[in-house]
């Protein structure tokens, strides 16, 4: 998105290229329900994605890129647990109105059944902070920055590839990159593109 856009404009855009979309859910019993928030915020005239560094003493996936998310506490709409996730690890409050659609589910190799949900955060005007022993750092990313072709990787472990994005002169590795890319696909340029079937890195299968 152009900065001399205005946000109202953006939205309607954003929303417009969601309209036809049709998710796909996965029914697979067993897996840990979770729900991850893909905001949008405004930062400096740009159009931009909440994305954190998780911190490097969680016992799983330590120091790894992320979306605001977690597990759905019981009776918790998919929603819902993404605007709690949000809130908890950014202080970002999201209304349900500033709800914007829900991606396709993805299943993780650590046996999560993940369900992605595009909010609106528009501009920030409160500082972000998440609990320390979770959260490292909260980045807000430009959306032309993450909007960047897929690097597919072969590895001997699977015969599906790894999907990747370049963030920050690091990698961002599915099911983080598969949902970000996906989402920027469809947010940015209504191409229904699905990435359920990429796979994970082998230092994130536990």
């Amino acid at each position: 998105m152009a900065c001399d856009v205005s946000p109202a404009a953006d939205r309607a855009a954003i929303e417009a290229n969601l309209a036809g979309f049709q998710r796909i859910p996965i029914d697979q019993p067993g897996l840990r329900a979770a729900s991850v928030a893909l905001c949008l915020v405004e930062r400096r005239g740009a159009l931009c994605l909440l994305v954190t560094r998780r911190a490097a003493t969680l016992r799983n996936h330590p120091g790894q890129w992320a979306l605001p998310g977690g597990s759905r506490d019981p009776g918790e709409s998919v929603e819902e647990a993404a605007r709690r996730e949000l809130r908890e690890e950014t202080g970002v409050a999201v209304p349900a109105g500033d709800v914007l659609g829900v991606l396709d589910d993805y299943v993780t190799r650590s046996g999560y059944l993940i369900t992605p949900v595009m909010v609106w955060g528009g501009p920030v005007r409160t500082p972000m902070t998440g609990p320390e022993s979770e959260v490292a750092q909260i980045y807000a990313i430009p959306l032309t920055d993450l909007d960047q072709p897929a690097q597919l990787l072969d590895i001997p472990e699977s015969h599906r590839q790894v999907l990747r994005l370049p963030l920050l002169g690091d990698f961002v590795y599915a099911p983080t990159a598969a949902i970000i890319y996906q989402f920027c696909q469809l947010a940015r340029h209504g191409h229904t593109t699905r990435v359920s079937h990429f796979d994970q890195p082998v230092f994130a299968w536990k």
